[in-house]
């Protein structure tokens, strides 16, 4: 008998479940593979999950090096994708009718897609978001729905946020305004920074403090110093734990919102176990499970209904599904917008 048909044979005296007990080699953030999903993943497949934790910088490094090989799979926040991808080639497009798309948030799927298109095609399927928006002191200040209460007199002394571009774009969408929309048009956003830049200036004796620790954020909300602030969900939920007047708002003109993603480097070897590991992971119980654990939200539709009740809580008086079709994604920035950005904050900061 010729060898490959001594492999032909022993694979089929083996059985289909030996034949996929192979190695699905993952690319993390710390937590986002809970060892007790990679155990069901596991022992559902037959497929082994070897974790490699690391950062969009790590990442970005480790693909750059091996070209796009060595991992199956990787978890890169969406707006570190497109750029470096046209520059590098690390990932490969995302077969879209391998994921069960049915079950995942129909806007973050879209943002995702959009925000890591490359000639026409993207890159990543949606895994997990966080937003910021404003923390506020319900008792104090009922009426803070958007981020233009960071400028009201009404909270003259109590109000904290940092000096930080998320609050540049924040202000600008409170204003109606769309600056993502301006990112391909430098004067254009530079003109609307300046505006924004201005609106601060105008509004800085109203700050109690421009905000650089989270943890002394929440001890000024704690002790009533400060009644709106722009901050973190989970800030503000872990606040509202102990003080049910202190919540996370998402604003009006939509919260602001990072997303982490599954991509898949352009050489992976196992790319049908990165495929089982994506749809296992958003299958809602399964997320759930991430949520419970990691207190940051899903892309899974549906997993709502397996959350703890206090994390379930959280959502539910926080976002309307409305809030959630609402959130503004980031998308990637261009490097040119950052200096931008930096000289109207250095700006503000100068300023009496």
């Amino acid at each position: 008998m010729k060898i490959t048909g001594i492999i032909t044979a022993i694979f089929l005296a083996l059985g289909p479940a030996s034949i996929s007990a192979d190695t699905l080699k993952l690319l993390t953030w710390k937590g986002y593979a809970p060892k007790p999903l990679v155990d069901k993943f596991e022992e559902q497949t037959g497929i082994k999950v070897e974790l490699t934790y690391s950062n969009n910088e790590e990442m970005i490094a480790k693909l750059r090096a091996t070209r796009g090989s060595g991992f199956d799979l990787a978890q890169p926040s969406q707006d570190r994708i497109s750029s470096v991808q046209a520059k590098y080639n690390i990932y490969q497009p995302m077969d879209y009718s391998r994921i069960k798309t049915d079950q995942i948030v129909a806007s973050m799927l879209k943002a995702v897609q959009n925000n890591t298109e490359v000639n026409g095609e993207s890159y990543a399927a949606p895994f997990c978001y966080g937003t910021s928006g404003l923390v506020v002191n319900k008792r104090f200040a009922p009426n803070a729905n958007d981020y233009d209460a960071l400028m009201d007199t009404n909270y003259k002394g109590r109000i904290s946020y940092r000096l930080k571009r998320p609050t540049l774009i924040a202000l600008a969408f409170a204003k109606g305004d769309d600056p993502f929309a301006k990112y391909a048009n430098e004067a254009a956003y530079s003109d609307l920074m300046e505006g924004i830049g201005d609106d601060l200036i105008n509004a800085k004796h109203l700050v109690k403090n421009y905000w650089a620790n989270g943890d002394a954020l929440l001890e000024l909300m704690r002790n009533n110093e400060v009644h709106v602030a722009m901050a973190w969900d989970n800030g503000g939920w872990k606040l509202h734990e102990q003080n049910p007047d202190i919540d996370f708002v998402a604003p009006k003109s939509g919260a602001l919102g990072w997303i982490d993603t599954f991509a898949i480097p352009s050489k992976a070897k196992n790319v049908d176990a990165a495929y089982q590991w994506i749809n296992f992971m958003l299958e809602p119980e399964n997320a759930a499970y991430f949520t419970n654990q990691e207190k940051y939200g899903t892309a899974s539709k549906g997993a709502d209904q397996f959350l703890d009740p206090t994390i379930a809580g959280n959502f539910s008086r926080s976002f309307t599904q409305a809030d959630i079709d609402n959130i503004n994604w980031y998308p990637p920035v261009p490097a040119r917008l950052e200096s931008i950005e930096g000289k109207i904050l250095d700006k503000v900061k100068a300023a009496n």
